[in-house]
């Protein structure tokens, strides 16, 4: 059986059996590591994967997982320990700046900066609310480049943004096309493999010497300066999951 929806998912939960497969991604905000661990425990595939799926939704979980790829020093920061740690790590590298991803915000809007990690630490001290949370390197010249990845389409362009560093286009930043050479989609592919991703929008930091890094990794994304339209971008990404069920029930 295929369940294509979140409402005959609902429906036909009970009666899912091993070899099963439901096509989407899972609309149970608070519910969906549950269920996530409970499909795979009775044998229920999932397109998008639910590795992919627990990805998507946690910049802790990537930096985790995905942290060969990213920046060098990039840390997972769970509790004060952690930052008391990354503290003395990070002054005895002679690390300034630094920048803070708070987990399950979107949109660069739990991006933050730091002059000093002396200064992270002591906001930190006043709140526990903040954890976990991903603390890496403040790097100033780099090109931030949007890779969009569905089966064999691939496009890239370049995000630029002179009032942020979070290079935001819809607060005032521009966006232009990127040759993406075959070096650039392998590594996108690769990580792409490893988070069982079937398709990702990707955001990359390639810094003044040609260096490469994750930034992070969606199932979903904005689009705005993309050439690809929103309802082509679903209808490709619809049509990879419908194909790759079929080929598993084959």
């Amino acid at each position: 059986m295929i369940i294509k929806s979140n409402r005959e998912l609902k429906t036909l939960y009970d009666e899912l059996r091993p070899g099963d497969i439901f096509i989407g991604s899972l609309s149970w905000k608070h519910l969906r590591q549950a269920v996530l661990i409970d499909f795979l425990e009775r044998g229920i595939r999932c397109l998008p994967s639910a590795l992919s799926q627990i990805l998507n939704t946690s910049k802790a979980a990537q930096a985790f997982l995905l942290k060969n790829w990213m920046l060098p020093q990039t840390l997972v920061i769970s509790r004060r320990s952690d930052l008391i740690n990354a503290v003395n790590q990070y002054n005895k590298i002679g690390i300034g700046q630094v920048v803070s991803k708070q987990d399950h915000m979107h949109c660069g809007h739990g991006v933050r900066k730091w002059d000093h990690i002396e200064i992270l630490y002591s906001t930190m001290a006043l709140s526990e609310a903040s954890y976990p949370f991903v603390l890496q390197p403040y790097v100033e010249d780099f090109t931030d480049i949007r890779v969009i990845i569905i089966g064999d389409y691939v496009e890239s362009y370049v995000r630029h943004n002179p009032y942020s560093f979070r290079v935001n286009i819809s607060s005032g930043g521009t966006s232009y096309a990127y040759n993406l050479n075959a070096d650039k989609e392998q590594f996108c592919r690769t990580l792409m493999k490893r988070g069982k991703f079937p398709f990702a929008h990707i955001d990359l930091l390639v810094l003044k010497n040609g260096d490469c890094f994750l930034s992070e990794i969606a199932l979903n994304g904005g689009i705005k300066g993309a050439r690809i339209g929103r309802e082509e971008l679903e209808r490709k990404k619809r049509a990879l999951l419908e194909n790759l069920a079929q080929d598993i029930q084959t």
